[in-house]
């Protein structure tokens, strides 16, 4: 607002100057009266910004003005500012309109003067000066208003940019964390699961002779040892901007019988069953069919008991595995949070494979029967002369040569349910 009245004050005395001086058309007018159009012109000068139209107003009138008792240079001059602010800062719509406006008018400026001349060339010097006063100012407010709206366009653009790029960011935080936390509960869970179900045992018996407790103190290292080697490992791997190392380091499936005897050490009965060639598997694959094993039987150690049965079956196109354990009415050893479960279904779901667990007998999916009823799976009467009810994790992980096995929903059992009343529960 400040410079608007500042250039209207320079503007106006510029063109007092140019009045002064004899630039206008002379009817015998005194000077003061040339100057009052020019003070209106000037006006709409310093509401040029804040109401562009009532500037194109204050400038109408006094052009008209000045018309009858000139015509000035200095209030042309000023005028033409009128018009290009209104035509700039006012609705787009209205600058539309504007130049339809003073192009006739140009045009029919032109034409007068043609007709009161009888000079057809005063058709082209007068309709030249009118587009100069009338046409070019609309113009060029129209060429910097859409310069402006388009800077104004990629502006928001680029923000929307940045704004989905930080979301993408985000996402991706949030994923690495989630993969993680899925690494450090599959990989920490099963050593220490190991060690305070050990410690505890130790701790609770007093018949126990040396020899036993030298045993149980060696599981307990052996666990505390080689869960700080992975915790290691993962955090090297974290450190490292390549991943060189990581396929030196990382846990595979055919380390099965690993995991298999160290749920032995810890007390449980164990049995584990490979069928078909073991091969080099995907990473991906191979990472997730190692930590699903894996958290299967830590949740068999922290509330089942023995025995737990393993197997893992290698086919054409995928990778079978399958792990039961019996339930007791004890409950169990150690709480779980839940997030075993999850982890696993993620983990099948993130290889294109399918997952479930439940305590219900193998019945009713068409699919999990064909890839596991004929494979040594505890049937009904089993149970019945044992007494004893079943948890079982189940998971098919698809190879490139074959991603369509699917499993009906529902049909397996209550994916993480607990089994109620006398059959205890398991849950991680």
């Amino acid at each position: 607002m400040k410079r608007d009245a500042l250039g209207a004050g320079v503007a106006f005395a510029v063109g007092v100057i140019l009045i002064v001086g004899g630039a206008s058309l002379q009817r015998g007018v005194p000077v003061w009266v040339l100057i009052a159009p020019l003070a209106l012109t000037c006006a709409g000068v310093v509401v040029r910004r804040r109401a562009p139209l009532a500037s194109l107003g204050l400038g109408i009138v006094g052009i008209t003005l000045d018309g009858f008792v000139g015509p000035s240079l200095a209030t042309v001059l000023v005028f033409t500012d009128n018009l290009y602010a209104a035509a700039l800062y006012g609705p787009a719509r209205f600058a539309r309109v504007l130049l339809g406006v003073t192009a006739a008018l140009a045009v029919a400026g032109g034409a007068v003067a043609w007709v009161l001349a009888e000079d057809w060339r005063m058709l082209t010097v007068m309709g030249v000066q009118a587009g100069l006063v009338l046409v070019t100012p609309v113009t060029t407010a129209l060429v910097l208003r859409e310069q402006r709206d388009r800077a104004n366009a990629e502006r928001v653009r680029a923000e929307q940019v940045a704004h989905l790029a930080e979301l993408d960011r985000q996402a991706a935080i949030a994923a690495e964390r989630t993969r993680m936390a899925r690494e450090l509960h599959d990989m920490i869970a099963n050593h220490f699961s190991a060690i305070a179900i050990q410690s505890t045992a130790a701790l609770s018996r007093k018949d126990l002779d040396q020899a036993t407790v030298r045993k149980i103190m060696e599981s307990v290292r052996e666990n505390s040892v080689k869960g700080l080697a992975e915790m290691r490992s993962m955090i090297g791997l974290l450190r490292q901007e390549g991943d060189d190392s990581a396929e030196a380091t990382r846990p595979r499936l055919a380390d099965a019988e690993t995991l298999v005897d160290r749920v032995g050490r810890a007390g449980l009965d164990t049995e584990l069953r490979v069928e078909g060639e073991p091969r080099e598997l995907p990473v991906g694959v191979d990472l997730a069919g190692y930590r699903i094993l894996q958290e299967a039987l830590t949740n068999a150690l922290k509330h089942g008991d023995s025995p737990v049965r393993v197997l893992v079956a290698y086919e054409a196109g995928r990778v079978l595995l399958w792990v039961e354990n019996a339930v007791g009415g004890r409950g169990a050893r150690l709480p779980g949070a839940g997030a075993g479960l999850i982890g696993m279904r993620e983990r099948a779901a993130l290889v294109g494979g399918t997952f479930e667990a439940g305590p219900s007998f193998l019945q009713g999916s068409p699919s999990f029967h064909e890839a596991f009823s004929e494979r040594g799976s505890p049937r009904a009467e089993e149970a019945e002369e044992t007494d004893c009810r079943w948890w079982r994790v189940a998971a098919v992980l698809p190879t490139p040569e074959e991603r369509s096995f699917a499993i009906v929903p529902g049909e397996y059992g209550r994916s993480g349910a607990a089994v109620s009343g006398g059959g205890g529960s398991q849950r991680s």
